[in-house]
């Protein structure tokens, strides 16, 4: 808690409360936090705002002939050998292509589509609330053979000798009905189709958001994989470095210029940055099987970055442009604003369930029977007989639900109440879109620093670890020395690439949060096309799969006992 001088103990809001109140002409006029009135939503995006996928380049369906062998394996394809999981390809790949093969591969945004279709499809089903009804209906007769049998008891032949007969018969015949019904009155016809159609903007702001968040993955993951790249180089680079240092070190020994606690140091230095080696292979390997995973690539295909870890541009709008570009370009508001309607339809069908419904109704009957009944022991059917009939009737239904206990009110009520709470929400949303803006172009600006000031301190700890080997190689210093320079230009070299990388993750996440595009990208540097002759002599150990066991390292030691052996 902040505290005012003079004042031990007390807050800053409580001294500002004990302090005197300045007289009336020295206070000056609060200015107007808002001078410039703002509108509200529904009058900038309209109460039911369409979406808009031209906002968006749309997303890559088909691959380029060099990316095809790269093309998603089936969706329930399901590997049972290990062969078939196997590493048998390191592709390169290009910002471009990740983006390229995320947007035709990835599962996850192809679900996204799939639910814009159903949303459409259940639109189309409540639309056809428009549409009358025709339904057939052919009974249990169609046709259907019927056998009867009577028999009449006459009670007045007398009690000991009654009088009974036996009459059979069957008919063959056939019947159907047509009915057809069709709404002239449906109160809730209008909110529910309106509610379906909200659905359906819904699903597609939802696409649009998901390809936002899915370029905005692909190329975190890219520039993830960069820095793995760029974490085993310096490794690299520190382990042949170490090597040095420990070849000069065990020289110097030798020649008797030197103790063995330099030559100490120098192997502790080494088995530190073999260490940073093991540790950014392994990143590397997690980074690569992430961005296979994120782009759905074939099983035996593992994903390498083809372009190495450099700028990629410089953000051109203004944090003010960039905050009002949000607010224009998100779809999460209009996925609330949507949700409002939508509540709103809800409320009005919720009531529309007590009020009166009007349908016009028309049945048509036809029936035909052929045979006869009432004559004994006769099992035949006389086709020759036969009886028909039709009849027709038309009409208007009414239906109303004049009491339901009040239920219809109470969902009504409740459908409202959802639509404030989603008034509440575009507010925490928009906040929140304000926030991640701000924050994204504040790091930036701070990776930009970091940037300037890191790649200063390569350029002097390079320098420095010159120096120390020209004067240690002279004799006018220690292995401490080498060591501790060395250790510095690992450590900046590092820093240097994640402010690179973290620069570009903020770039990437303002394109992502603003909706904007404009990225004055750099030129890309002239690099030679044939790669640098390292030292052969100074070639970097890593020890080749299978690794020895760790209850077998952690005993290992110079001299055959474990390092906690006394």
């Amino acid at each position: 808690m902040a505290l005012v001088p003079g004042l031990q103990g007390v807050s800053l809001a409580q001294a500002q409360d004990l302090a005197p109140e300045p007289p009336a002409a020295e206070l000056s006029p609060v200015p107007s936090a808002s001078p410039v009135p703002v509108p509200l939503a529904p009058e900038v995006l309209g109460n039911r705002p369409l979406s808009d996928p031209t906002v968006l380049p749309p997303a890559a369906t088909q691959l380029q002939p060099d990316l095809q062998p790269l093309a998603s394996p089936p969706s329930l394809a399901l590997p049972i050998r290990p062969a078939q999981v196997k590493i048998q390809q390191l592709r390169p790949l290009g910002l471009r292509d990740v983006e390229t093969l995320a947007e035709a591969n990835n599962p996850s945004l192809k679900a996204v589509a799939s639910q814009v279709d159903q949303a459409q499809s259940n639109l189309r089903a409540q639309i056809s609330a428009w549409y009358p009804n025709i339904n057939l209906s052919t009974g249990n007769t169609f046709p259907g053979l019927t056998n009867s049998s009577r028999f009449r008891f006459d009670a007045d032949a007398g009690p000991l000798l009654p009088s009974t007969s036996r009459t059979k018969g069957r008919t063959i015949g056939a019947a159907m009905s047509i009915g057809i019904n069709w709404d002239l009155i449906n109160p809730q016809r209008v909110p529910q189709i309106a509610a379906a159609r909200d659905q359906f903007e819904q699903a597609q702001n939802q696409y649009l958001i998901a390809l936002r968040d899915l370029r905005l993955q692909a190329a975190q993951n890219y520039f993830n994989l960069q820095l793995a790249d760029e974490g085993v180089r310096i490794g690299q680079e520190s382990v042949r470095a170490s090597l040095v240092s420990l070849k000069d070190a065990r020289a110097r020994f030798q020649a008797g210029v030197s103790t063995k606690l330099e030559v100490l140091q120098a192997e502790t230095q080494l088995a530190r940055d073999q260490q940073l080696l093991t540790n950014s292979l392994a990143e590397q390997s997690i980074s690569r099987r992430a961005l296979a995973s994120l782009l759905d690539l074939p099983q035996n295909v593992t994903p390498t970055a083809k372009e190495p870890a450099r700028v990629v541009g410089t953000w051109m709008p203004s944090l003010q442009e960039s905050i009002v570009a949000a607010y224009a370009f998100r779809e999460e508001l209009d996925q609330i604003i949507l949700q409002i309607s939508i509540a709103n339809s809800n409320a009005n069908a919720a009531i529309g369930a007590v009020q009166p419904f009007l349908t016009i109704v028309n049945n048509f009957g036809w029936d035909r029977s052929n045979g006869q009944t009432g004559v004994p022991e006769d099992r035949s059917i006389n086709m020759g007989s036969y009886t028909y009939g039709f009849d027709n009737s038309f009409g208007l239904n009414l239906s109303w639900n004049l009491f339901d206990g009040g239920r219809a009110a109470a969902q009504f009520r409740q459908q409202k109440q959802a639509a404030e709470e989603q008034r509440f929400t575009f507010a925490d949303r928009r906040d929140q879109i304000r926030l991640e803006v701000e924050t994204s172009f504040y790091q930036l600006l701070q990776n930009n620093r970091d940037i300037t000031t890191t790649s200063r301190a390569v350029i002097s700890s390079r320098e420095a670890l010159r120096l120390a080997r020209l004067r240690f190689q002279a004799g006018v210093t220690t292995q401490r020395e080498v060591v501790d320079s060395q250790r510095d230009l690992t450590q900046a070299e590092v820093s240097y690439a994640r402010a690179v990388t973290d620069y570009n993750r903020r770039l990437a996440e303002l394109r992502r949060r603003t909706g904007l595009d404009q990225v004055a990208f750099c030129q890309p540097p002239s690099l030679p096309s044939v790669k640098p002759a390292s030292d052969p002599t100074t070639q970097i150990p890593i020890e080749p799969q299978p690794l020895m066991p760790a209850c077998q390292a952690v005993l290992r030691a110079p001299d055959g006992r474990g390092p906690l052996s006394p």
